[in-house]
């Protein structure tokens, strides 16, 4: 997978969250690491690879001297956490490990030293899915942590987080990455694995990735099995990944606009019997519409277009749970026309 492969390995090669990055670097700077962290935000933007990389900066041993750059990723210690096998590195998934036994299992462990001598770091992913019971006990550790130990807790829904938790932790929140920053790490790792791909197909990747980066670099190692030689074009990344055609959406909407109800109908036509995602259809073309809302405020076709986007909001709600998947978008066409 080449996202396990191009994963950032320190702070420099952290992209998107310059605002989390910036901050940490500088506790680290500044010897005033926290003990308890929440790394919150959507998945695939880079929560618990920064938070290895914090894992490794506290323990190395550049960490405290003047100057140095942490983590060195050179010494035992961020080796250890590099090959996966450090033993100050305690990773746990609070999806499968979510009872109160595991964090009694926890707090046992919390107050043994570290291997190292150092700090140990828990983290804890998708944390909001700990138990009740489970969640009071962490907090009891929370409220008085050894020195030596540094929580990172992740997660996708942090409302769902006890607000007593909340209280006990800094908190940092991952921001989706834009497309042009997918764009630029997929190109880099194309040059580098000499994958030949054209620069719409690179596009085409970032944009349906929906902000995840990971999400858009386990596209690219699927595009690289499926297409293992010649250029990788645009219309072979919407084939092989399932994606609409970016001319879809302008063409959708100029057959609303002008009143065209046939071509309308048979455009959503055409995606049904080709097996594409008729949701991620309608939420494309949402965005589609908005930006052309927005770039466009004193068009005349502005009423328009606020009647399009409130109409298909409502439509992509019920295409799970409609017998005819392809039904609510027809409604809403005939509705508009």
């Amino acid at each position: 997978m080449l996202y396990r492969k191009y994963r950032p390995q320190d702070f420099e090669e952290v992209v998107g969250q310059e605002h989390v990055v910036k901050t940490l670097q500088g506790a680290l700077e500044t010897g005033r690491v926290g003990q308890a962290y929440l790394f919150a935000g959507p998945r695939g933007t880079g929560k618990t690879t920064l938070a290895r990389i914090m894992a490794k900066a506290v323990n190395c041993v550049e960490y405290g001297k003047k100057g140095a750059t942490v983590p060195c990723n050179k010494c035992p210690q961020c080796n250890a956490v590099n090959l996966g096998n450090s033993l100050d590195l305690i990773e746990i998934d609070a999806a499968s490990n979510r009872g109160i036994d595991e964090i009694r299992n926890l707090k046992e462990s919390a107050f043994t030293a570290a291997a190292s001598g150092g700090r140990k770091v828990f983290l804890i992913d998708e944390v909001h899915m700990l138990t009740k019971d489970a969640f009071n006990a962490l907090l009891k550790i929370l409220e008085e942590p050894p020195s030596h130990i540094v929580f990172i807790l992740a997660t996708t829904e942090p409302h769902k987080i006890l607000p007593t938790v909340l209280s006990r932790v800094q908190r940092f929140d991952f921001k989706r990455l834009t497309v042009e920053e997918i764009t630029k790490k997929l190109k880099t790792i194309a040059k580098a694995e000499g994958i030949q791909i054209e620069e719409t197909a690179v596009h085409a990747i970032a944009a349906s990735a929906d902000g995840a980066l990971r999400d858009a670099e386990v596209s690219l190692t699927k595009l690289r099995t499926v297409i293992p030689s010649g250029p990788i074009s645009a219309e072979q990344v919407s084939h092989a990944l399932g994606l609409i055609p970016h001319t879809f959406h302008p063409q959708f909407l100029g057959y609303l606009l002008t009143g065209d109800k046939q071509q309308a109908i048979a455009l959503i036509h055409n995606i049904h019997e080709a097996g594409m995602d008729l949701d991620h259809f309608a939420k494309d073309f949402l965005a589609h519409t908005r930006t052309t809302l927005i770039s466009n405020f004193n068009s005349p076709d502005q009423a328009k277009l606020i009647s399009i986007i409130l109409a298909f909001t409502t439509a992509r709600t019920q295409i799970k749970t409609s017998p005819i998947p392809q039904l609510p978008l027809e409604l809403a066409v005939m509705q508009l026309l």
